[in-house]
């Protein structure tokens, strides 16, 4: 049977997936509520009053990134979520056929709080597949932001990925990561394929460079995944630090 980890640092977001995996129903019925009350009013009430029970936890993150500006989710230094509420029309927030859906998909999920260095150990062989996204590394001075909680995620801890990457590319695992694409993470990962891809981004201060960037999807094995759309591929003019082919 099929299984699956599923870690982040955030356990307020941990916490989202666990309720919508084991109790889903619930959640939706406090989503309901919020679908119902939706206001200005409301959404500053909701984001200033957070609840000890973890459904009524989940049900309020989930409301607060369907109406906050942008989705953003950010907390001050006191672990405080304080993103404004965002200019939306009619916000989709009781939405249960994806929710069940999602629902579904977790069954086969052990969801922790971990920190990434903690997983390199879980996967055994080359059947396993590892993928990390991690917080994308600034393109710019005014994009220097990688601290979406109190935590924040700077060049030491990009580095200290890319060590626990080629960890397990050294064991054949098959990895994938995703990040910016900047010349910092062309060099930090130099030594594997990476392929640039084009994805849409709603987050910028300047709203004409908003939409289509390129960022970067890096993998331990030299194609990317037939599963994928096509990609720009680069492979690397040398091979993986270990000499060894890795599975693709």
């Amino acid at each position: 049977m099929k299984s699956a980890v599923l870690t982040d640092l955030n356990p307020e977001l941990v916490n989202v997936y666990r309720c919508v995996r084991d109790q889903v129903e619930t959640v939706l019925e406090r989503l309901k509520e919020h679908q119902q009350y939706h206001s200005k009013e409301y959404f500053y009430q909701v984001r200033e009053n957070p609840s000890a029970d973890p459904v009524e936890r989940a049900a309020r993150l989930i409301y607060l990134n369907k109406t906050c500006y942008n989705g953003l989710y950010r907390e001050n230094s006191k672990g405080k979520f304080n993103v404004p509420i965002g200019r939306y029309k009619n916000p989709k927030i009781y939405n249960p056929e994806l929710l069940r859906s999602v629902c579904t998909a977790l069954q086969i999920a052990q969801i922790e709080v971990t920190p990434f260095e903690a997983i390199a150990d879980l996967p055994k062989d080359s059947q396993d597949f590892v993928y990390f996204d991690p917080p994308y590394y600034p393109i710019s001075d005014t994009s220097n932001f990688t601290a979406y909680n109190r935590y924040a995620f700077g060049s030491e801890d990009q580095t200290r990925l890319q060590q626990t990457f080629a960890k397990l590319a050294r064991r054949s695992i098959p990895v994938m990561l995703s990040n910016s694409d900047c010349p910092f993470i062309r060099n930090l990962y130099q030594d594997f394929p990476t392929h640039t891809i084009q994805a849409a981004r709603n987050i910028n201060s300047n709203a004409r460079r908003r939409g289509k960037i390129t960022e970067l999807l890096i993998t331990s094995y030299p194609a990317p995944l037939k599963c994928l759309p096509a990609l720009e591929s680069n492979p690397p003019d040398h091979p993986a630090p270990d000499s060894r082919q890795y599975p693709g």
